[in-house]
């Protein structure tokens, strides 16, 4: 992994990070319009900003007294490429499991066939049947 994408990932990996870059991702925000729904100080607004502007996922300007921060799209993509590289190992892995779990479910594991298993509702039946209990 290249240290682009190392950061980007770090910087992805704090709740309160991806939820800045959420609200940056609607329009360009002043660091106070970003830290309106959060309750921590300016000051730790701030240090979460200067993780995603050293990581690339967002810039900084000045315009006049505000100092607008905007969303970087380009890092974000390069984490989405490298993550669509793994996605067919993983949706393989997640094939082979469901069959897996097909398989357990009708009895059919190594192709030996197991006594399909009554739901509650059948045993109750069975059990008060043999005991002379009406199912009514």
């Amino acid at each position: 992994m290249n240290d682009a994408l190392s950061a980007t990932f770090a910087a992805l990996a704090d709740p309160t990070r991806r939820a800045l870059l959420g609200r940056l991702a609607k329009k360009e925000r002043s660091v106070s319009e970003l830290a309106e729904p959060f309750a921590m100080s300016l000051p730790a607004v701030s240090k979460h900003l200067k993780v995603l502007e050293r990581a690339g996922l967002i810039e900084r300007r000045r315009d006049a007294q505000r100092r607008p921060c905007r969303l970087r799209t380009a890092p974000l993509k390069e984490a989405t490429q490298w993550l669509q590289h793994y996605r067919r190992f993983w949706e393989e892995g997640l094939d082979r499991l469901e069959r897996h779990l097909r398989a357990l479910e009708i009895g059919d594991v190594g192709g030996a066939k197991e006594k399909p298993r009554r739901n509650r509702r059948e045993r109750t039946e069975r059990r008060n049947s043999r005991a002379g209990l009406s199912n009514a």
